[in-house]
């Protein structure tokens, strides 16, 4: 290269030098690679929570009524009683469910304060041993025998019963305190709550100031619905044990079936009645369940209306779904049992109707239908076998 070219490539050079100085002293930015722009990545949504279903199954039975022959029947060599062979069928069928309720229709009132039969009850409390001992946790004590050994009766029961782990009683109370209260307990993360009421007690009258001690609705059917609304507010499902009707009569009066439509419009989810000895029609009054009258589970009266007695099953389903809780009741059946003894009134035992054969009673097919018939009169839908 001649001296010339040279020159003239260093005085490029040179004034580029100088433009650069000039520039970065003016603050004026150098040109940078554009930035490589990375893809956003769409958020992840946030699951629904799936609802929460809780279920728990209840199983009912009919009047525990125990005559001088049952009693009698049952006593052992050492004064004692023992009634579980009269019951033991029922234990297979009891053991499926979470709660098993019955009606306690005579009071339990113990060998202590002496037993007695028709008309004015006190019965061996190993009847209660029995029957807890086989399944059965949900106790109703209000009925139209309540008073017949008095207030010594309902204390002796109230006893009784208050030492069964488990099991929960309701209808008879040995304080106003204790009445007005609405335990709520729980099942497989159910809450409910278990109210008992009959329409009266055969005229007798508690102590003057001991209204409490058993739950009369005749005059205080306001009272009645308003525990039954307390209770909805405080528990999940209600249930409603029901000692009313017409004895001897397997149609509902139309007072039962105004009562029933109260209750379930108060919050009462099942209702089970009991008192008329005979089995009655069961129905559904929208969402609740009602089974009118479930006759006698055991007792020595006589004619076949009042030795076949209801038993009944249903499925209770709770559901939270973003906060909201609803209840259902389905799964709702029911199917018949008969007491059996031999003459002279001996050898009683409860046979579910799948078990029974033409020698304890005849014709038992043919009764069957018969008797199926009544409980679905008001409400094909309740389903007859399968307990």
């Amino acid at each position: 290269m001649n001296r010339k070219a040279m020159g003239g490539l260093l005085a490029v050079l040179c004034a580029a030098l100088v433009i650069g100085i000039a520039a970065r002293a003016a603050g004026v930015p150098e040109s940078k690679p554009a930035a490589t722009v990375e893809p956003t990545a769409a958020p992840t949504p946030t699951p629904e929570p799936e609802p929460e279903v809780y279920q728990a199954t209840l199983f009912f039975a009919g009047d525990g009524l125990l005559h001088g022959a049952v009693y009698y029947d049952a006593m052992q060599p050492d004064g004692s009683y023992d009634f579980s062979s009269m019951i033991e069928l029922l234990e297979p069928i009891v053991s499926k469910y979470d709660l098993a309720y019955y009606n306690q229709e005579t009071m339990l009132g113990g060998t202590e304060l002496g037993l007695s039969t028709y008309p004015m009850f006190n019965s061996p409390q190993e009847f209660g041993d029995n029957m807890t001992d086989i399944g059965f946790n949900l106790v109703s004590t209000a009925t139209n025998h309540s008073l017949d050994v008095g207030e010594e009766g309902i204390l002796r029961s109230h006893e009784y019963w208050k030492s069964k782990t488990g099991v929960v009683e309701a209808g008879t109370y040995i304080s106003a305190e204790e009445q007005a209260e609405i335990p709520v307990h729980e099942i497989n993360g159910i809450t409910y709550a278990f109210v008992s009421w009959t329409y009266g007690t055969n005229g007798l009258v508690p102590p003057e100031g001991k209204e409490y001690l058993v739950n009369v609705f005749t005059g205080n059917e306001e009272a009645l619905l308003d525990q039954v609304r307390r209770a909805k507010e405080k528990a999940d499902v209600v249930i409603a044990a029901m000692h009313w009707g017409i004895e001897y009569y397997m149609g509902v009066s139309d007072e039962q079936a105004a009562l029933a439509r109260q209750l379930a419009e108060a919050g009462a989810d099942i209702i089970i009645g009991n008192h008329p000895h005979v089995i009655e029609p069961a129905e559904r009054i929208g969402d609740s369940v009602c089974f009118y009258a479930m006759g006698n589970l055991l007792s020595a009266q006589d004619g076949l209306e009042r030795l076949i007695g209801m038993i009944g099953g249903l499925t209770i389903t709770k559901t939270v779904d973003k906060g909201e809780t609803t209840i259902e009741i389905s799964d709702v059946k029911a199917d018949l049992v008969y007491t059996y003894y031999a003459p002279g009134y001996h050898s009683f035992k409860v046979i579910p109707f799948d078990q029974l054969d033409d020698a304890h009673l005849p014709n038992h097919e043919q009764i069957y239908e018969e008797y199926k018939a009544v409980i679905t009169e008001l409400d094909p839908s309740i389903a007859v076998g399968g307990v």
